[in-house]
């Protein structure tokens, strides 16, 4: 099976050696995303809302890359450094889809990179 590597100028650029998304057969597997702002490069600080609703544009732009939609997604992970946000990011999370919603699982975890507050990774198929 060969595999497709999607990245878009619309989403931060990976801070590691990854990519943003790869394509396999027809599963798009997105990296985890976090609230960085792709036209400045800043973190968005502005309270956990703001950062979900980051995060999950991120994600959008990746899905938009690949030719996908929030529909298109099968499973999802969501990480958090504090569960006490949990009721505002799922808000957030939950604003983005129509119905018919991916799995998903929540994790609290010690720590995200560049010290953000959540994580969002995805799992999609065409």
């Amino acid at each position: 099976m060969e595999k497709q590597i999607i990245n878009t100028n619309q989403a931060p650029a990976p801070i590691g050696p990854y990519n943003q998304a790869v394509k396999a057969g027809n599963i798009l597997y997105v990296s985890g995303q976090i609230p960085v702002d792709p036209a400045t490069g800043e973190l968005v600080k502005s309270g956990i809302t703001d950062e979900a609703h980051m995060v999950m544009k991120n994600l959008q732009a990746v899905l938009k890359e690949a030719g996908l939609t929030f529909d298109n997604i099968v499973k999802t992970t969501i990480f958090l450094t504090d569960m006490n946000d949990f009721p505002k990011v799922n808000e957030a999370y939950g604003s983005y889809f129509t119905g018919n919603y991916p799995a998903r699982e929540t994790v609290q975890v010690a720590g995200l990179p560049k010290g953000v507050n959540v994580e969002i990774s995805v799992i999609a198929h065409s």
